[in-house]
């Protein structure tokens, strides 16, 4: 078996560029935003967690050339995308409807009495907009390869480029759902909170929808 190494020389150019596409903002970063405003730093953490496990998804499904099918397929990329867009719009509907209840944040924890299940709720949110982020499949289908060399085995150092991806993206988002918890008294004022739910709800409704529009590459 030929010998490999988790570190050569090209990974201080993979942690520059991972570490600049996860300080981009982005769905990523404005979902664990939105998730801290709506049920506190926990939630924001769990969102953001979540997010970082989509990514070894990615990982696996680019090493085991899953990607390649989805990236030759008109109709099975086709599919992806208007998942992707759709659960995007829905998150987005969601704020809107909260701003409509014109409801403070509870950033100080889960003081609405959301409790466990409002932590299940950002993990499974944040999960399944990574994991139907057509944009994450390509990134990893193009980019991961230019990392692994032909003697490495695919599966293990995709897996272990997406584990630096997640320990830089967790950095960053949960450094952002601590910034947002401590504003948590502003937040907590009902015209801040509609302001925030209409901002969000909206971002994510044009997300989704130029997801949507946007051509297969």
């Amino acid at each position: 078996m030929a010998e490999w190494s988790l570190i050569d020389g090209r990974f201080g150019a993979f942690v520059v560029a991972i570490t600049l596409l996860s300080l981009t903002p982005g769905v990523d970063t404005l979902l664990v935003m939105r998730n801290t405003a709506r049920g506190g730093v926990g939630d924001g953490v769990a969102t953001s967690l979540a997010i970082g496990c989509g990514l070894f998804v990615h990982a696996a499904v680019s090493a085991l050339g899953i990607s390649l099918i989805l990236l030759q397929s008109a109709a099975a990329f086709g599919a992806l995308k208007v998942a992707g867009a759709a659960y995007l719009v829905w998150l987005g509907v969601q704020s809107l409807l909260a701003m409509r209840r014109g409801q403070g944040l509870a950033v100080e924890g889960a003081a609405d009495g959301r409790g466990k299940a409002g932590r299940l709720q950002a993990v499974r949110e944040g999960l399944v907009s990574n994991v139907l982020n057509p944009k994450t499949v390509v990134f990893y289908m193009a980019f991961l390869p230019q990392f692994i060399a032909p003697e490495d085995p695919a599966l293990v150092k995709s897996l272990w480029l997406a584990g630096v991806h997640f320990a830089i993206a967790n950095a960053w988002q949960i450094a952002v759902a601590l910034m947002v918890g401590r504003a948590a008294r502003f937040l907590a004022s009902a015209r801040v909170a509609r302001a925030l739910n209409g901002l969000t709800g909206s971002v994510l409704i044009g997300f989704g929808i130029k997801l949507a529009l946007e051509q297969r590459p």
